[in-house]
C-alpha cells in the first residue's frame, strides 16, 4: 500500500507511527484515548422492553455506547432480518431517554440517510466490508464509522476498505477485529488478536475487538474480551440480552447482563496493568 495514502497521514500535531487518531463518538466519548471503551448492548432491536433493560443496565454501570441492529444482513432468508425502520425509531426513543451513544448498522447505501439521522456512529458489518459504494457513501457523511474486517479479509484488504472512507472525506474511522473464517468449527471464527497491534503499527485508526462475533460462544466472550484489553485494543463491542436464550439472533455469544457487569472489574484491573482505564 502506498505510503502517501490517508491512512498513513498522522493526526495533526503528531509525528509518531504509532500514535493513534482519537475518533469522538460523543463529546465525551472517545475511541482511541487513553480509556478503552465498552460498547454493548443486543446483536438485534427486538422490543422496547428489551432496549429499557439494556439501556438501564449500561447506564448503571458507567457504560456510555448501546450497540443494536435495527437492520440485520443474515445468510438465510428465513432468518429474523431486523425490525428495520422500527427498530430505527427504538433506538431514538431510548437515545431521548438515556445518556448513550447509539451503535447501529448500515446495510445499503439508501439506508444511510435514515440511519445516520439516529445513530452517532455508523457500523459497517463484516458482509459489506467490500460493498464500496457503501463505503464512499459513509465517506462523504460525517458520522464516525465503525469498520468490521471482512470474513475472509486480509489486513491490507482490511485497510484498503477504510481507505475507501477515508479517501471520501471522513476521517472518523475505527477498525473492528471480529475474527476471520476457519477450518475449525468449535469457534464461529477464529479471533486475530495479533491483528490488533499489527493494525495500529500500520496506521494511526483506532481499533477495537468484538470478542462475540469472533467467538460465538458465550463462555469465551469473557476471556477473549480480557485478552484484547491486554493487547491494546481501544474498545470492545459485546453482545448482552435481558434473556440471551430467547434472542432472535446470535443467541448463544450473548452475555447476560449481569455477566456483563461482572466482566467489568476484571476488564479494569487488565486495563490497568497496561496503563489505561475503562470507560
Amino acid at each position: 500500500m502506498s505510503t502517501s495514502s490517508y491512512l498513513y497521514q498522522r493526526p495533526a500535531g503528531t509525528t509518531q507511527l504509532n500514535e493513534t487518531t482519537q475518533v469522538r463518538i460523543a463529546s465525551d466519548i472517545v475511541i482511541g484515548g487513553d480509556a478503552v471503551v465498552m460498547m454493548a448492548g443486543p446483536c438485534a432491536v427486538e422490543s422496547e422492553a428489551q432496549l429499557e433493560a439494556v439501556a438501564q443496565t449500561l447506564v448503571s454501570v458507567g457504560i456510555r455506547c448501546m450497540r443494536a441492529g435495527a437492520y440485520k444482513p443474515r445468510t438465510s432468508p428465513y432468518s429474523f432480518q431486523g425490525l428495520r425502520e422500527e427498530g430505527l425509531k427504538m433506538l431514538g426513543n431510548i437515545k431521548a431517554k438515556y445518556p448513550l451513544a447509539i451503535v447501529t448498522e448500515v446495510l445499503s447505501v439508501d439506508q444511510l440517510d435514515a440511519v445516520a439521522a439516529v445513530a452517532d456512529c455508523l457500523q459497517i458489518g463484516s458482509r459489506n466490508m467490500h460493498n464500496f459504494e457503501l463505503l464512499k457513501a459513509v465517506g462523504s457523511v460525517q458520522k464516525p464509522v465503525l469498520l468490521k474486517r471482512g470474513l475472509a479479509a486480509t489486513l491490507e484488504e482490511f485497510l484498503f476498505a477504510a481507505e475507501y472512507i477515508l479517501k471520501a472525506g471522513n476521517p472518523n474511522v475505527i477498525l473492528c477485529e471480529r475474527g476471520v473464517r476457519s477450518f475449525d468449527p468449535w469457534t464461529r471464527n477464529l479471533l486475530d488478536l495479533a491483528s490488533v497491534p499489527l493494525l495500529k503499527e500500520m496506521t494511526h485508526l483506532p481499533v477495537i475487538v468484538d470478542p462475540s462475533h469472533s467467538t460465538g460462544k458465550r463462555s469465551l466472550v469473557v476471556p477473549a474480551s480480557r485478552a484484547a484489553v491486554a493487547i491494546g485494543c481501544d474498545g470492545l463491542l459485546i453482545e448482552s440480552h435481558p434473556t440471551p436464550d430467547k434472542a432472535l439472533c446470535d443467541a448463544a455469544q450473548a452475555l447476560p447482563l449481569d455477566v456483563l457487569t461482572s466482566l467489568l472489574p476484571s476488564l479494569n484491573t487488565v486495563a490497568s496493568a497496561i496503563g489505561r482505564s475503562m470507560s
